[in-house]
């Protein structure tokens, strides 16, 4: 397996409150994206604590997880995140009401686990095929959808398009949502806030990530179409592939 990664402001927001990080282990890796919300700076401080909570979880590992294990542990880790975020805004008046989205993924050469809180989103490829959401997002447009009384066009232009119904550090307890799939050669995984997918439609990322090149390319390219579609938020992602060389997709 290989990782890449890349985060950038945008072209509007003055601060970028997007974290990005991609821990290695024995033959797994754990990759997390958290964009933060929050008044001033306090959703930077929270994707932080977020993504300081999982390289502390991960550095505590003592060896490889079995596909129950890593399911396991990442409920754990995403409960101690919320956790983590939640107690530093009640201690710190400054970051009330501070929170974080958050995308994790637990990668072993057999299996992936994936837990996900707001609109941060996780998509894999398969060589011969587009690219999949494999994941929910946790906002209001989208439980319209769900319930009929909006339509998936109507939600791309909705005014509530941004408002999350789930968001680690808002509350004491938090729901998870946690999906495990098998992947093997051929195969790339992409993590990424909202600030790519509100810009790029899933048959464009699908495209990109089918292209030919490295994936820091691929991963690059996509933060310049982003940035060129208008850049209005932060934009960060992550392409695993699950090749050890990765670089030829």
């Amino acid at each position: 397996m290989k990782a890449v990664f890349n985060t950038d402001r945008g072209k509007v927001r003055v601060h970028n409150e997007d974290s990005v990080r991609v821990f290695y282990g024995q033959n797994q890796l754990l990759g997390v994206v958290a964009d933060g919300m929050g008044g001033h700076v306090a959703g930077e401080v929270a994707s932080r604590l977020a993504v300081e909570s999982a390289e502390k979880k991960w550095s505590e590992l003592s060896g490889p997880l079995t596909k129950h294990e890593a399911v396991k542990w990442l409920n754990q880790l995403v409960r101690s995140m919320n956790v983590r975020v939640y107690d530093y805004a009640e201690s710190h008046l400054e970051c009330r009401g501070m929170g974080t989205t958050v995308a994790a993924a637990f990668c072993s050469a057999d299996f992936i686990v994936v837990s996900t809180v707001g609109d941060s989103r996780v998509y894999i490829w398969r060589e011969g095929n587009s690219a999949s959401q494999i994941t929910e997002d946790h906002t209001l447009v989208n439980e319209l959808v769900k319930s009929g009384q909006i339509t998936k066009e109507d939600a791309e232009v909705h005014p509530g398009k941004h408002v999350l119904m789930r968001a680690l550090g808002t509350e004491p307890a938090i729901a998870l949502d946690t999906v495990t799939l098998d992947w093997s050669k051929g195969s790339c995984l992409m993590i990424c806030s909202d600030g790519l997918t509100n810009r790029l439609s899933n048959e464009w990322i699908g495209k990109k990530l089918g292209e030919k090149g490295s994936l820091q390319e691929k991963a690059d390219q996509m933060i310049r179409d982003a940035n060129d579609a208008g850049g209005e938020d932060n934009i960060s992602l992550i392409i695993i592939s699950h090749d050890s060389d990765g670089d030829e997709s």
